[in-house]
């Protein structure tokens, strides 16, 4: 299966949407990223699955000013599944308000929903060891 130029392009641009929604703090707009019942994983951070829209705004409005004042999406690779489904893995940044940087991986499963697309689920997996672990003594 492939995956057309234009879908690419709108699924590559939907999840560029996701940074700049949430540094503007335009979390109203989060329904433009993601499904109505969009799974967000961040087990990996001590916190569990989120489910939907509404509970995504509700966790990064109590995380205030613990969000990251940057996102950054970066090194973007698609994968079609099937007709309207596609796996999409991509590197994240996140710059917080003293100046540190952290790194994820980003594992989302972007859907067609009518014309559009949307993530419908994400797996956010912390980038805390170099090589994967692989050079470790």
């Amino acid at each position: 299966m492939t995956l057309a130029l234009e879908d690419r392009l709108a699924v590559m641009e939907l999840l560029a949407l996701h940074g700049h929604l949430v540094d503007d703090g335009a979390l109203d707009r989060l329904a433009e990223v993601f499904t109505a019942d969009v799974e967000y994983d961040l087990t990996d951070f001590g916190r569990g699955t989120l489910t939907g829209v509404a509970a995504l705004r509700d966790a990064a409005l109590a995380l205030g000013a613990a969000n990251p004042v940057a996102h950054h999406v970066t090194d973007i690779v698609l994968e079609p599944l099937d007709e309207g489904r596609v796996r999409a893995r991509s590197k994240g940044l996140g710059v917080t308000t003293d100046g540190t940087c952290g790194s994820v991986t980003y594992e989302d499963t972007v859907v067609r929903v009518g014309v559009a697309w949307r993530v419908a689920r994400r797996k956010v997996i912390a980038r805390r060891t170099p090589l994967g672990g692989a050079g470790r003594s």
